[in-house]
């Protein structure tokens, strides 16, 4: 019988830290499965400016940055779950979005609309991708 894989924190400095008791992500097996991130900048720790088009592309990035420190990438992500204040802004969250998620088999995705996000944000995107 196989010995059921170990849960690994994953943490790293190029993404906002987490702004309560979890982890950036939690990698377990091939799977790493990032919390959902905000749109801080981590050198700032403000958030993006430039709209909500600019906040979903910080909010992504830093989402990156986890990948990038659990072994995956961004092309290895297999779903997405994103969550707005307001779905009155989804075609510019969706334009931002578009425009990380390019290849040939796109992320499977929810979206929801939400009463509040941590800090007031107005995005707020978690994923779980491949590693390996």
């Amino acid at each position: 019988m196989t010995q059921p894989a170990t849960p690994v924190a994953i943490a790293t400095p190029d993404a906002p830290a987490a702004v309560g008791p979890y982890s950036q992500a939690v990698r377990l097996g091939d799977l790493v499965f990032v919390s959902g991130q905000l749109p801080i900048d981590p050198a700032t720790g403000a958030f993006a400016a430039g709209g909500i088009g600019a906040e979903t592309t910080q909010s992504l990035r830093n989402a990156e940055a986890i990948l990038v420190a659990a072994g995956s990438s961004i092309e290895r992500v297999v779903k997405t779950t994103v969550l707005t204040t307001s779905l009155a802004d989804f075609a510019e969250i969706n334009a931002a979005y578009a425009a990380v998620f390019t290849g040939n088999v796109l992320p499977a995705r929810a979206a929801y609309e939400v009463a509040a996000l941590p800090l007031g944000a107005r995005v707020e995107i978690e994923l779980v991708a491949a590693v390996g």
